[in-house]
């Protein structure tokens, strides 16, 4: 297990029965970029069970953190959900991704897509300063089926914008924009739908996508993936990736889990 670390939980957070985000001690050693993913897991039978999961913090938090759903009959989620502070976890060292401001051209506006558990590389994102230098503004879009699977989210929003040092930024800059599709809320309908009739933007004061001034990231569920880079080539939004920055990028190593 030479490129996994043993890190302790420290807190764990359940938000519904589906959701619940855990923290972790980080390795002095371990970098990452905004945006990425590791491996992380569990030694089940002296053999480690790992997935794929989105840094949901900083590169400059002491912590970890993760944000997952609950699968009852998943290998690894069904392990995860009863985690306790103290537990031991297993965390790759290698981290990677395609959700890196560096692979998007500059622009005004940055727009993070997410559906369900995809918002976590975006949280990651939210509390980088230099995606504040990079964009006037960044919207955190979140589509979610039921009103309290928004609450993570929100949580996380507030305490941005409450923070020492971010909060001045993220009052001025963050953009939140949760919609759920099941359940009577403020903003109802999936994040395509309310793209592509103009109401999202409408909402947030801002003008409509344009390729010149709009960067696009998205993470989450693959029809909500496919049906906006449909949406976005329409309006010649071009895909991005390592090494060729353009104008919007997607995460494709895993799905909304």
């Amino acid at each position: 297990m030479s490129n996994l670390n043993t890190e302790t939980v420290l807190e764990v957070r359940h938000w519904t029965d589906r959701l619940f985000s855990f923290t972790a001690t980080r390795d002095s050693a371990f970098r990452f970029k905004s945006g990425q993913f590791t491996m992380i897991g569990l030694d089940v039978n002296e053999k480690p069970l790992l997935r794929a999961y989105s840094l949901a913090c900083a590169p400059h938090e002491e912590q970890l953190e993760f944000f997952s759903i609950k699968v009852p009959d998943g290998p690894l989620t069904s392990r995860l959900q009863m985690l306790q502070p103290g537990d031991p976890i297993l965390v790759g060292r290698r981290p990677t991704g395609t959700l890196l401001l560096d692979n998007l051209k500059p622009g005004k506006r940055l727009y993070l897509l997410a559906t369900g558990t995809g918002l976590a590389p975006f949280v990651s994102i939210a509390k980088d300063p230099e995606a504040y230098e990079r964009f006037e503004h960044i919207i955190l879009v979140h589509g979610c089926r039921e009103v309290a699977e928004l609450a993570y989210g929100e949580q996380v929003v507030a305490d941005l914008k409450a923070h020492d040092f971010l909060g001045e930024y993220a009052q001025a800059q963050l953009l939140h924009y949760p919609t759920v599709t099941r359940e009577p809320f403020r903003n109802r309908g999936r994040v395509t739908d309310l793209m592509e009739s103009g109401q999202l933007f409408a909402d947030l004061g801002l003008p409509d996508l344009d390729a010149e001034h709009d960067r696009v990231m998205l993470c989450g569920s693959p029809q909500m993936i496919a049906d906006t880079k449909a949406l976005l080539e329409t309006r010649d939004f071009v895909e991005g990736a390592g090494n060729r920055p353009e104008t919007y990028v997607v995460e494709k190593a895993f799905a909304e889990r």
